[in-house]
């Protein structure tokens, strides 16, 4: 599942190509004909993320919320779009750009108190400016919930998806399985602080890169294997201690730590 900061650099890409300018709107698919009917044609204004999730704001108060999921994916192209294939949700064009949407587990059109709700639900995204951290953390600090199944809670923190949970618990030397109300709030402080300059750089660079300068293995631009400390190593040598990386299944999703460091 794309995490947070996959949605804002779409948010800021959709809103480079398309803000301000008539947009035509179909569903080749069909399964979202009714909606793209009612967008076809209007002035596409902004576009913003929350979290996981994307919203589109269009002329006349029409949103349009998307949420990827763990299939779903937007493709972009200039000029003329290709002849449609397979399950094409939605399809976008305007004089310049084409993007479609396939495969999300929502594509919708809601109201404001609609798209309230849905926010509503979420925690505070570190992304977004002016995030409270202490909401997340009144959170945490009432739970027994294991700190690695809280940061992949939705309603706890917005945005963070397997990896970032990962690296941000080693980063800070915090053990996966430490019940969130175990927590320090000064960790807490610090974890928050990091994940917003990890998940800005993010929205910034299309990746994520979570190794430390001094623990890099060159200079240079890094392959994806050599960016993070912990994610997807299973059983290779931790890159600050040498401990064999472990990996679990946590909350439906694998978990990856270092015993030693993370104790």
């Amino acid at each position: 599942m794309p995490e947070g900061h996959t949605l804002h650099r779409l948010a800021r890409d959709q809103g480079r190509m398309f803000a301000g300018t008539v947009v035509h709107a179909s569903s080749p698919q069909g399964r979202f004909a009714d909606g793209a009917a009612v967008l076809d044609g209007r002035v596409l204004e902004n576009v913003d993320a929350y979290g996981k999730h994307l919203f589109q704001h269009w002329a006349d108060d029409a949103t349009l919320h998307v949420h990827l999921g763990l299939y779903g994916k937007f493709t972009t192209g200039k000029g003329a779009p290709p002849p449609p294939r397979g399950a094409l949700r939605l399809r976008l064009v305007n004089d310049e750009v084409w993007t479609d949407l396939r495969g999300p587990i929502a594509c919708e059109l809601v109201d404001a108190e609609q798209q309230n709700a849905i926010i509503a639900k979420l925690g505070p995204d570190p992304i977004r400016a002016r995030s409270d951290p202490a909401l997340a953390f009144q959170r945490i600090r009432r739970s027994r919930t294991p700190i690695a199944a809280l940061l992949m809670d939705q309603h706890v923190l917005a945005g963070v998806g397997n990896v970032y949970r990962a690296e941000i618990l080693f980063r800070h030397r915090v053990a996966p399985h430490l019940p969130g109300n175990a927590l320090p709030e000064v960790i807490w402080g610090e974890m928050w602080d990091d994940l917003v300059v990890l998940m800005r750089a993010g929205v910034r660079s299309g990746r994520i890169v979570t190794i430390r300068e001094e623990d890099r293995p060159r200079r240079g631009r890094l392959t994806r294997a050599e960016a993070n400390y912990v994610y997807r190593r299973t059983g290779e040598p931790c890159r600050v201690c040498g401990t064999e990386i472990r990996t679990e299944v946590l909350v439906g999703r694998n978990l990856f730590w270092c015993p030693n460091c993370q104790r």
